[in-house]
């Protein structure tokens, strides 16, 4: 059994906006909901053995909050460029290419991508990912390249407004 955790990255900033939307950082808000869902995590008896991320500010200051709350340093952190804006096929891709010793792993990516990924797995009926969301799947498989294949049962599902 494999167990994916799919986290949408926080509320962003629009303050300046003439800046590239790679480099949006978080909002005040996004900050203190990106610190809250890690806690709520941790709560939870997770264990994730590694944090992916798509490379974008807000995306990765995201995978840092739950990276702290889990005792792991930021440099442990994979940014995977590919993540940015990524389509399903490129989720799968990621996933299949993880090794077998990991059993828990959190990807921090972006909509509309993210939500579309989680749709595609069929195990909960999601229309959106709002932000900081986390959506957890378990795999009926010890192997990652099967995720497209086995059997997927939904976990659970937490938003900063659920709590």
């Amino acid at each position: 059994m494999k167990e994916l955790l799919v986290i949408r990255h926080a509320k962003s900033s629009w303050a300046n906006p003439g800046q590239d939307d790679f480099d949006r950082p978080l909002n005040e808000r996004g900050h203190r909901d990106a610190a809250d869902m890690a806690k709520r995590l941790v709560k939870r008896g997770v264990k994730i053995d590694r944090f992916i991320s798509s490379p974008a500010v807000r995306a990765l200051t995201t995978a840092e909050y739950f990276a702290k709350a889990f005792h792991q340093k930021e440099a442990d952190i994979v940014q995977v460029k590919a993540l940015y804006h990524a389509p399903p096929a490129t989720y799968y891709d990621v996933i299949e290419s993880l090794p077998g010793k990991l059993n828990t792993v959190a990807i921090f990516a972006h909509n509309p991508g993210i939500t579309d990924f989680v749709q595609e797995t069929e195990t909960a009926r999601i229309n959106d990912m709002p932000t900081c969301a986390i959506f957890g799947i378990r795999l009926h498989t010890d192997d990652w390249s099967r995720i497209q294949s086995c059997k997927k049962e939904f976990w659970f599902f937490d938003s900063p407004k659920l709590g």
